[in-house]
């Protein structure tokens, strides 16, 4: 029946019915009612679920995300009942999973629009304009009605908010809210993802107020009570860029042992629970480092001042004190309140220099600091962590934001020697918390799904390599992973082989159980290092602090208990939300760079096989494609289980890990694509 019907049946009157109205769209909001397209009031059929789906890079299927359920459901085209990216909808299952085969649903209803504000390119037209949105999942421009486009010129990059999401054949219609910048301006476009993954710039008043009142240097009073570590030689190692140094290391070797201390900014001291610098830090979630930009989870006057470890100053840490013998065995550990102050400043590219050079006179530390990190590194290898050792990208820029360069960032004996100190600490904090039995924020990384692991172990096998699983449900041990690794070293496959891997398994995430990290082969392991610019860091600095402070009372572990959950889930989202925007700048930044090379040939390596093309690598890390249309000289099929291209007369093949030569054909920076052709070396010369 219809709402005056319901109204008529339960006598209500008609000044009252408004009423009525606000009750059956609350009860439609919690999805114990449905409103239907003619305005019938019915039951929401019991066996739909509630989910957020999310539209593939070409907007026409998608995938719908349930609580409760480990994978998504695939949505085709023809079930997508209209639904637009980030749309929570209400779904039926209509195929159960099977081997090789995802589970399928159909959308029943659009219970509430996800997408509220939309960033794009502006194209003006005689009597009103249109958007064309950046985000490739959503496939309908957005109409902009005269009067409504802000003064927005042709080719300006705009916010759009969205004011109607269309239906029956119409578009979505919308209101310019900000105007960007010009498409041409190198800024314009790191600002519009900016914009587009909603990542806020700047603090509010209220926050940046707090901020102001924190002291610049530690006052007397707040250095009583803490174990004073001034005396021992104390060091950080960082980019020489870096302004928010939040780790320092000592260490003191003698008879056999090592005294490792790893000291962390004490940031839970300024930046307290519930205040304003803590609500807008957990709103962040993290730091975000874009290609030409750090957007800071805290406030500058925190994380470049009082909570920077900079050197000759005293500054409030909490550290975790860690004594090793010879073999990399902890004989014990102690985490304190501390005062440190540092006493040099030094770059990753000083330290790689005295190790390379054996020459440790400036520092003597660093010699035994080496040996401690050898013997920590070895003994995980041991029980089989992996590590992953392909380049990231280096993306050079001039003063303009125009790329300059772009080459692979090397990891080095010193950033190594880093990170071996750094798990320490922070496999040594959980492990130690796990044991009291208290609330706390793990790092988590589960054993990878069998069905990807299958799918490796298929793709490997046509290039001569094998995976060993253990049979039952086809899980894995890490050690086999560690030893496919080992084999591809320094082969023309590492590079991708090894991105395939890492692909094949889930993604780290926080959460309150502490159910181990597969990549890293630990039962415990949490993020204690960085509270400066993560925050789950920053949570369990929060509650270590009031742990060392007469432990946790039953209500505060009530607490814990209650925020701990929304907080492992939140900040696992806002990781992934940095991670894509990271991601999609360098993507902008190298489509601008090969722009730049049109014509030019390169030297890389073919990184992945679909029916579509070849993509292929090139030695500077940039990949692109070579469309299967431009392989002109045979008529060219996809093999999918061996993952190759072979043509079906000349039985020429193109798999993956080979070498092939390229020319640049094409760079869209607005679909961040790059087109290659296939160059033979005789063509070359």
């Amino acid at each position: 029946m219809k709402l005056k019907e319901l109204a008529i049946l339960l006598n209500v009157p008609k000044e009252r019915r408004s009423e009525l109205k606000e009750v059956v769209d609350a009860l439609v909001k919690d999805g114990k009612l449905a409103i239907s397209r003619n305005g019938k009031i019915g039951r929401e059929r019991l066996d739909a679920l509630v989910g957020v789906y999310r539209a593939n890079a070409g907007g026409r299927f998608g995938f719908v995300s349930v609580e409760g359920y480990d994978k998504d459901f695939y949505i085709h085209e023809r079930n997508r009942n209209g639904a637009l990216h980030e749309d929570v909808v209400l779904m039926q299952i209509i195929a159960a999973p099977g081997k090789n085969k995802l589970s399928e649903g159909r959308i029943v209803k659009i219970k509430e629009h996800g997408l509220k504000q939309v960033v794009g390119l502006y194209h003006k037209k005689k009597n009103f304009g249109f958007v064309l949105p950046d985000n490739q999942k959503i496939t309908m421009d957005i109409y902009i009605p005269s009067g409504h486009d802000l003064g927005a010129v042709d080719g300006h990059k705009v916010v759009v908010s969205i004011d109607s999401y269309g239906k029956d054949g119409k578009k979505p219609e919308g209101t310019i809210i900000e105007i960007l910048g010009h498409k041409n301006d190198p800024d314009t476009d790191i600002l519009s993802v900016v914009r587009n993954y909603e990542i806020p710039e700047q603090f509010e008043e209220v926050t940046l107020r707090q901020a102001s009142r924190i002291p610049e240097e530690v006052t007397e009073k707040e250095k009583a009570g803490r174990k004073d570590l001034r005396e021992l030689y104390t060091i950080t190692i960082d980019g020489e860029d870096a302004k928010d140094l939040d780790d320092a290391i000592t260490l003191t070797y003698k008879d056999g042992t090592y005294e490792l201390g790893v000291h962390i900014a004490d940031v839970s001291h300024y930046v307290t629970e519930d205040s304003p610098l803590d609500k807008e830090a957990l709103k962040r979630g993290t730091s975000v480092y874009l290609v030409d930009r750090v957007i800071p989870m805290l406030p500058h006057r925190l994380s470049n001042g009082i909570c920077s470890l900079n050197q000759g100053c005293d500054r409030l840490a909490l550290s975790c004190l860690m004594t090793f013998d010879e073999n990399g065995n902890q004989l014990s550990h102690e985490i304190a309140e501390t005062l440190i102050c540092v006493n040099k400043r030094m770059s990753y590219t000083q330290v790689n220099e005295m190790i390379q050079e054996e020459n440790f006179n400036e520092v003597p530390m660093i010699e035994p600091m080496v040996k401690l990190s050898q013997i920590l590194r070895k003994k995980r290898k041991k029980r089989g962590a992996l590590d992953f050792d392909f380049p990231e990208s280096k993306i050079i820029l001039d003063e303009k934001g125009i790329p300059l360069d772009v080459k692979p960032y090397e990891r080095n004996k010193a950033t190594d020697l880093i990170e071996d100190f750094m798990l320490a600490a922070n496999e040594t904090i959980a492990e130690d918390y796990f044991w009291q039995e208290l609330p706390f924020l793990y790092r988590v990384h589960d054993v990878p799904d069998s069905e990807k692991i299958d799918q490796l172990a298929a793709l490997i096998r046509g290039m001569g390599y094998s995976l060993k699983t253990t049979g039952y449900g086809r899980d894995i041990h890490p050690k086999e992973l560690q030893k496919l690794l080992a084999k591809i070293a320094d082969t023309d496959e590492e590079a991708f082989i090894s991105r395939i891997a890492l692909r094949s398994m889930k993604r780290a995430c926080y959460d309150v159980q502490c159910t181990g990290h597969f990549g890293l082969a630990a039962s415990y392991y949490c993020h204690f290092t960085s509270p400066i610019r993560r925050y789950p860091d920053l949570q369990i600095h929060r509650i270590i602090k009031e742990n060392l402070h007469g432990g946790l009372s039953s209500a505060r572990i009530n607490h814990y208990e209650q925020i701990l959950p929304d907080v492992a889930t939140k900040t696992s989202q806002l990781e992934r939300r940095a991670d894509e925007a990271e991601r999609e700048t360098d993507k902008i930044k190298k489509v601008l760079y090969m722009k730049q090379h049109i014509g030019e040939v390169f030297s890389g390596i073919i990184s992945s096989v679909t029916e579509w093309g070849l993509y292929v690598e090139l030695d500077n890390t940039i990949e692109g494609l070579v469309h299967v249309n431009s392989l002109d000289d045979d008529f060219y099929l996809f093999d999918k289980e061996n993952y190759l291209m072979r043509g079906e007369k000349t039985l020429k093949e193109y798999k993956l890990g080979q070498r092939v030569n390229v020319c640049v054909m094409q760079a869209n920076k607005l679909e961040r694509t790059i087109d290659f052709v296939l160059v033979e070396d005789d063509e070359e010369e």
